[in-house]
């Protein structure tokens, strides 16, 4: 079963610091992986390879590449890695490669791509997908891990793992990330979305890592109480986070000494655009409709809007 599963041929959708990664663990363990991507991205993968760094280590590999030009047949699984402002222009380069037996696995956060990628393909065609990774692209165009952290899970939106997800699980077991089955992954990504935007919200409006806001007077129990908002709307939508979840967040995001900052605040930082609307403008929207409250979140919502004007 396992030579029979690592046959498929696995389009990643974007190169960067998520596709970038587990894109290049499948292929290290010899995945049939190919990495759709744009042209600029396309020439410094060729020029410098597909490099992953940090942690004392190094790996190089030449990534099998393909622009949107080049698709010219399905794919058995369609990872979609590319954030949220690039998902429209992905929608449209990779129908090619989505045949009547294609599966694909999103890796984005947050909800509102299910809905566009339903649209476009079908909802028979669309699993859950959940990533957690501490990566980052460099200024050279490398991926740098900046945590050991690396779990790639995926299921039906809803009922148990079916056939085709536990395929998929095999396929994605390799060295450099635990992979994983799940039920029902609409919790599972619900869960994700709130430690998502609580530290988002948290390292955005104190603008630091995580240890130093947990080093000031309140800095704890302000991440505290960012967390506890977000759970508040998970648990509206029906999905209540579980308390092992609850914990794993906690001890993140309070962790003494952290260097740890979320995604969203790399963003700002290097002056990139970030998915705040995605991400935070989404969530409060849900959490409007749901009747929870998000003071804090709204409050972080609306600096990085100032922020986006401004820059």
């Amino acid at each position: 079963m396992a030579s029979e599963q690592n046959a498929q041929r696995i389009l990643v959708v974007g190169a960067g610091a998520t596709g970038g990664y587990f894109g290049a663990r499948l292929a290290q363990a010899g995945r049939d992986v190919t990495f759709l991507v744009r042209e600029g991205r396309a020439a410094t993968l060729r020029r410098r390879g597909l490099r992953i760094t940090g942690l004392g280590r190094e790996d190089v590999l030449e990534p099998r590449l393909v622009t949107a030009a080049g698709l010219d047949a399905p794919y058995d699984l369609v990872l979609v890695t590319v954030k949220a402002s690039a998902l429209p222009q992905a929608l449209a380069d990779m129908a090619p490669a989505v045949g009547p037996e294609t599966v694909i696995v999103p890796f984005l956060n947050g909800m509102a791509h299910l809905d566009s990628l339903v649209a476009a393909f079908g909802a028979g065609r669309v699993l859950g997908g959940i990533v957690k990774v501490v990566t980052t692209v460099t200024d050279d165009g490398d991926i740098l891990q900046m945590n050991p952290l690396a779990t790639l899970t995926v299921g039906e939106l809803s009922g148990p793992p079916s056939d085709r997800v536990l395929r998929a699980v095999d396929t994605f077991t390799v060295p450099g990330f635990k992979a994983s089955a799940t039920a029902d992954a609409l919790a599972s990504m619900w869960h994700k979305w709130v430690f998502i935007v609580a530290a988002g919200a948290v390292t955005c409006l104190m603008r630091g890592p995580v240890g130093a806001i947990v080093a000031v007077p309140g800095g704890t129990d302000f991440v505290h109480s960012v967390l506890a908002e977000a759970g508040a709307v998970s648990a509206a939508a029906g999905y209540p986070v579980p308390d092992r979840e609850k914990q794993l967040s906690v001890d993140m995001l309070t962790q003494p000494g952290s260097t740890f900052t979320s995604s969203l605040y790399r963003d700002v930082v290097a002056g990139l655009p970030g998915e705040a609307e995605h991400l935070l403008g989404d969530f409060t929207r849900r959490a409007r409709v749901l009747g929870a409250d998000t003071p804090l979140i709204d409050l972080a919502l609306m600096q990085l809007r100032v922020q986006a004007e401004t820059s």
